[in-house]
């Protein structure tokens, strides 16, 4: 049996791992920064998860998903994801608030209702936010994506997906006039600190660095 804590960890562990490209290991402050707890208390967790052989760690250093941490990890993702879909798709949600819900009915205990729900959806690939959501058999389609950050000064991108699902970055992000395949064209990017001028339906806005880390593009 998994509980709702260990679900997340795990789900913290996929986003930091499996979902950033060319990484595949990451660290305790890492994870508990994700988590909003203290490095100490994510180490505790971390020793029920190797217990149960799910994670691979030793005390404070590297921590790698087993297949089997991931694939208990890709269900909670899956679910995460379909309900945010229903939620925006058939309940009219905003993007900014399917968040928050989807974390609460991630952790109901139903195959038959999640595989209900995607068949309802017509097994949709991406969620609300463009990441991509994962098949009954744990497979999930990766698209090689960007930051804007990335993007050269003079080119135009599509945005495709959000790092930061949070409702305040969202609403940010409607207010710059972007959403899922909005065009964006780099102006300029300041030396000093990175941030940036950008266009979007020929309305000109200047961004933070970390505004643009958070937007993933093609």
């Amino acid at each position: 049996m998994i509980s709702q804590a260990e679900e997340n960890y795990l789900k913290a562990l996929f986003h930091l791992t499996n979902e950033m490209q060319g990484k595949i290991e990451a660290g305790t402050n890492e994870l508990a920064e994700i988590l909003d707890v203290k490095p100490a208390t994510a180490n505790n967790m971390l020793k029920k998860l190797k217990e149960k052989e799910w994670v691979s760690y030793e005390k404070y250093g590297k921590i790698t998903l087993t297949d089997k941490g991931k694939s208990l990890a890709v269900e909670t993702v899956r679910k995460h994801r379909l309900w945010e879909t229903f939620l925006y798709e058939k309940l009219n949600f905003t993007w900014d608030e399917v968040h928050e819900v989807a974390e609460q009915l991630e952790h109901i205990k139903s195959d038959k209702l999640v595989q209900q729900l995607e068949r309802f959806l017509d097994f949709p690939e991406t969620d609300p936010h463009g990441d991509p959501i994962p098949n009954a058999k744990g497979e999930i389609k990766f698209v090689n994506r960007k930051t804007l950050a990335e993007v050269e000064v003079g080119k135009t991108c599509k945005l495709i997906s959000v790092k930061d699902n949070s409702s305040s970055f969202l609403q940010y992000v409607v207010k710059l006039g972007l959403g899922l395949s909005s065009k964006i064209k780099i102006i300029s990017r300041q030396d000093f600190d990175g941030s940036m001028e950008i266009e979007v339906n020929k309305v000109r806005s200047s961004i933070s660095k970390k505004v643009a880390q958070n937007l993933f593009v093609v």
